[in-house]
């Protein structure tokens, strides 16, 4: 929508200084149908909150297709990375309690934290662990964390300091997860119990967020009620059952539902008082959480949306303007399943989805469509528009996930060659295997992540995983010593197109062992 200035500054005043707006739930939930219509969503779950007020707490479709459970307002599903706000929440509350500062040097209350940087090591504060602003790059390190590895707290920090910064310190935004993982053990430090049990017993809890666990394991056994992933793969829907991402633990663990997350987003709009009067985390808090620490360039294409000025990230939460409103939020992704929260403060609203399909843009017509409802914009037809946008672009990633054949192809070594067990030093070992003729590799620490290398030319071999729907082919090239034994090898996803960014493979420095 393009407006003059004067257009504009009539439509904000209007939306400013009218009476609050109400959302239409009646054409909102026929947009959330025609949305999952449209983006092959199996399920969704969306609540709407105005004026602290539940408009909408439902669920659409399906849970899970095998099974046919549908979906209602107490289905759970992981929320994944929306789980960055309440770890900067948890650490919210104990700094009202005085058992935390923000400045405080993470080394004070992790002794043995380390980062590659021995400056960056002493300096990094709390709230830099809750900024993406360390230095490291775009999900550096999620190995150890992602697809499930068998790896504790303790291996994760001490895999911190092998991490080769992508950038300097506080001087470029690259969203990381692993950062957060730490903020939720200085969590466990700071209170004497684990992450988990804190998130659950002080906030979940006072919430009465009664279904809601911060970890899939900690569902209880009886209650059936949770949602599973569905990856579209060749024309088709595939269920595929993810643990929620518990090994991400405070950078995204918790299930929830759109019935209890809404007493999260009415406790956010209402400055961390809860429902119930008493006060979660205070407005003094609050307004750290939502300032923005780093900011990155807003583009063309978002200011010519919705007049995006300015984006940045403050603790836990993603902020940028929308048609001259301040807009808070975040999303979640799991393979199979993602989610949306919103917050529009001066409108006292908040939106929340959760789906599981691992289509955002199904999400973002949804909240764009709330969004142009209680502003009073100019109609547009978010689901066309988005759904042009996500099809064009999957067409020309997928297009293009195909290697091209090598312009001058070199044969391969016997393959007994390659054999050996590689390592990392914050991964750990991969190894390489002959079997029954094939090459086979085995990243040891990753149930997931185990497949056949196939050729593709010289001593680079295309990594096939076993389970197809990672989606998560990579190039392995091994540098060979003079006896023709391998030193070492890289690795890099075939598409980073396709392929998730959490596979960092690209990161990887393997050297045999």
């Amino acid at each position: 929508m393009k407006l003059t200035n004067l257009a504009a500054f009539t439509l904000l005043a209007s939306a400013t200084f009218n009476t609050w707006a109400q959302v239409d739930t009646n054409k909102i939930e026929e947009v959330i149908k025609t949305s999952m219509a449209r983006f092959d969503v199996p399920g969704m779950a969306v609540a709407i909150v105005e004026n602290d007020e539940v408009v909408l707490a439902k669920g659409f479709g399906i849970a899970n297709l095998n099974t046919k459970a549908e979906v209602n307002k107490d289905t759970l599903f992981g929320i994944a990375s929306n789980t960055k706000a309440f770890t900067s929440a948890a650490l919210a509350k104990l700094v009202d309690e005085g058992k935390l500062r923000w400045d405080d040097r993470v080394i004070d209350h992790l002794p043995e934290f380390r980062l590659y940087d021995s400056y960056v090591t002493r300096e990094m504060r709390v709230r830099d662990l809750l900024s993406h602003r360390s230095g490291l790059g775009l999900g550096q390190g999620d190995l150890m964390i992602w697809p499930s590895t068998d790896k504790s707290v303790a291996d994760i920090l001490s895999g911190l300091k092998y991490l080769k910064p992508a950038s300097s310190f506080r001087s470029k935004y690259a969203y990381n997860n692993l950062m957060f993982v730490t903020a939720g053990e200085v969590v466990a430090r700071v209170s004497g119990i684990s992450w988990n049990d804190y998130v659950e017993k002080h906030i979940l809890q006072p919430l009465k967020m009664t279904n809601s666990r911060a970890g899939f394991s900690r569902i209880p056994k009886n209650n059936k009620n949770w949602a599973i992933g569905h990856i579209p793969m060749e024309g088709s829907l595939h269920p595929f059952f993810v643990n929620y991402l518990e090994d991400f633990r405070g950078a995204g663990a918790i299930a929830s539902s759109v019935n209890d997350m809404s007493q999260w987003l009415r406790t956010q709009l209402a400055g961390g008082k809860m429902p119930n009067g008493d006060q979660l985390f205070s407005e003094k808090q609050q307004a750290q959480m939502w300032h923005p620490h780093i900011t990155s360039m807003a583009s063309k294409s978002a200011f010519e949306a919705y007049h995006q000025q300015f984006r940045g990230y403050g603790l836990g939460w993603s902020i940028e303007d929308y048609h001259g409103f301040k807009k808070l939020g975040h999303g979640g992704g799991i393979l199979g399943m993602v989610s949306q929260v919103t917050l529009l403060p001066e409108k006292k609203l908040g939106i929340v989805i959760l789906s599981n399909q691992q289509a955002f843009s199904a999400l973002s017509a949804v909240t764009h469509e709330v969004l142009e409802d209680v502003l009073n914009l100019e109609d547009k037809d978010w689901v066309e528009d988005l759904a042009k946008k996500h099809f064009e672009g999957k067409q020309k990633a997928y297009a293009n996930a195909t290697p091209p054949t090598p312009a001058d192809y070199q044969p391969q070594l016997p393959s007994i060659n390659y054999t050996g067990t590689l390592h990392d030093d914050w991964y750990g070992d991969v190894i390489i295997e002959e079997l029954d003729g094939k090459l086979r590799i085995d990243f040891t620490h990753t149930k997931r992540l185990k497949g056949t290398l196939e050729h593709y030319t010289g001593n680079t071999f295309i990594v096939k995983w076993d389970e197809k729907l990672l989606e998560a082919d990579a190039f392995i090239s091994f540098e060979m010593s003079t006896a023709n034994r391998v030193n070492s090898a890289n690795m890099r996803a075939v598409s980073t197109a396709v392929t998730d960014f959490s596979f960092d493979f690209r990161n990887l420095n393997l050297k045999t062992k």
